[in-house]
């Protein structure tokens, strides 16, 4: 998705200028004439990735209004303007927690690469803290990009099972994300900050499950020349996760059955058998059903993980994520290969959109890492995706902006046309009364923030009324707009 700079001025003239400045360098520009329009347009759109911050204007002052966003967002660059350079007015804006200050006029340039430094800074900013999150067990579902339908009933499911110690199997496709949902569950539950423990059962060699997963005494067998707790007391206290648990051979299902049962294990060589305190989640590709049937996995072991199943949809059946996944992939691979990659284009997203990705979002974060790699511009285009062959060359014509056409037809309904999308608005009642015009209002901008994928810029255009006056009528009109699909 492509980067939104708010730019904060009460001078009409500085804020057409920055909005030249920040196109020319790809990005999207949003205007606000106050300090307290831009708090509104911060906290309406949620999808503001830089802001440009004028410290003298009437109303809320700049200082203000920069306190205000870091108390909101704390996580937002802030870029002040100020006319003085003033050793003072630098200070007090860097302490209020600024990440960089303009003296105007500012060259084009220096404009650029200060928005260009600001959003590295974030990436980067945002790769340390979703690394310390991961390490220290505290990724929550609040971390997770799930506002696709289809995983609002997966994050309502791993919410209630974080809240007890109840065993959870999470089924799901190869590359849908299951060890996410898991680390999510962990990070929701009261053992968050202990330790979680992640065990791939497929990876296992046949002849150290058991030394792995239950550890073994010192000279318990040849060539155990030191005593090993073994992945069920690494994670006492904490979580023990077993993903891909169908590859687990019959004996050790025996073993890991008592382990749930009894709360306790019997490393290789002991005396006597270890009490263990361990939340166990689990994970599979495979259907356990089918292959207890088939007499490859034991009935009693499958009853026992799956008290809680929590199913995971492939990507194709959450489309709605993708933009949201990329953007997010982008900017975790600026932070590690230091590029400046400031989104996709519409027609590159298209592009990804017409893909079936049968590796879910694993080859979505794989595909996206070769694109950055590759690509020789300031953002994703197609040609950046060479590997993704088997998708029309007619999906990148289509992706091209189509004008919206309102036409009214006798039974008062208003059918829309533009890139094949139909929305019916309806303009009288079944009596065949008018609507009253302010419930046709909430229907036009509801159909409008869908068409436009809740790019507020195009919408207010579209709708020819200005971006504050748009977000007012959000607010009033009392609309579902998810912030992470506002684009500007």
């Amino acid at each position: 998705m492509t980067k939104t700079v708010l730019i904060v001025d009460d001078d009409p003239t500085q804020r057409r200028l920055m909005q030249a400045v920040v196109e020319k360098n790809g990005m999207i520009a949003a205007h606000a004439q106050s300090g307290e329009e831009a708090i509104e347009a911060i906290t309406a759109s949620g999808r503001i990735d830089v802001v440009l911050l004028d410290l003298v204007m009437p109303g809320m002052g700049g200082m203000k209004a920069l306190g205000e966003m870091r108390d909101r967002s704390p996580q937002l660059p802030v870029i002040v303007l100020t006319a003085s350079g003033s050793i003072d007015t630098v200070v007090k804006a860097m302490q209020g927690g600024a990440i960089d200050f303009l003296v105007k006029p500012a060259s084009p340039e220096r404009i650029g690469v200060c928005i260009k430094n600001a959003l590295k800074v974030q990436d980067l900013q945002g790769e340390v803290v979703r690394l310390q999150k991961t390490k220290s067990g505290a990724l929550s579902f609040g971390d997770m990009i799930a506002d696709a339908p289809s995983m609002r009933q997966v994050v309502r499911l791993g919410q209630r099972a974080a809240k007890s110690n109840i065993p959870v199997l999470i089924l799901g496709q190869s590359g849908v994300g299951k060890e996410l949902i898991a680390q999510a569950i962990h990070g929701a539950s009261a053992r968050t900050g202990k330790p979680m423990i992640t065990v791939n059962c497929g990876a296992l060699p046949e002849n150290l499950v058991e030394s792995i997963l239950f550890g073994h005494e010192k000279g318990s067998f040849t060539g155990a020349t030191d005593k090993h707790l073994g992945k069920f007391r690494e994670a006492d206290g904490g979580t023990l996760f077993l993903d891909e648990v169908g590859e687990l051979p019959a004996d050790m299902q025996v073993k890991l059955l008592r382990a749930l049962q009894e709360g306790e294990i019997d490393p290789v060589g002991a005396k006597k058998a270890v009490k263990v305190n361990v939340r166990v989640i689990s994970a599979t590709n495979r259907d356990l059903t089918s292959e207890v049937k088939a007499g490859n996995f034991r009935e009693d072991l499958f009853y026992r993980l799956n008290v809680f199943p929590v199913e995971l949809p492939p990507l194709s059946d959450r489309m709605e994520d993708l933009p949201a996944l990329v953007a997010h992939f982008i900017s975790r691979f600026n932070a590690q290969e230091g590029t400046q990659i400031m989104g996709a284009s519409a027609q590159a997203m298209a592009f990804l959109k017409a893909f079936d990705w049968p590796g879910n979002v694993r080859q979505l974060e794989n595909t996206i890492f070769r694109a950055v790699v590759l690509c020789e511009s300031n953002e994703l285009c197609p040609e950046d995706f060479p590997h993704i062959s088997d998708i029309s060359p007619d999906i990148i014509e289509q992706a091209e902006e189509a004008p919206l056409v309102i036409d009214t037809h006798d039974n008062g309904t208003a059918t829309t046309h533009g890139n094949d999308v139909e929305s019916p608005i309806q303009i009288v009642t079944g009596e065949g009364h008018v609507r009253a015009l302010e419930e046709i209002e909430r229907d036009l901008i509801e159909f409008a923030i869908g068409t436009y994928a809740g790019h507020m810029s195009e919408i207010a255009r579209r709708l020819g009324i200005g971006r504050s006056t748009l977000y007012r009528k959000v607010r009033e009109h009392d609309l579902e707009v998810r912030g992470e699909k506002l684009a500007g």
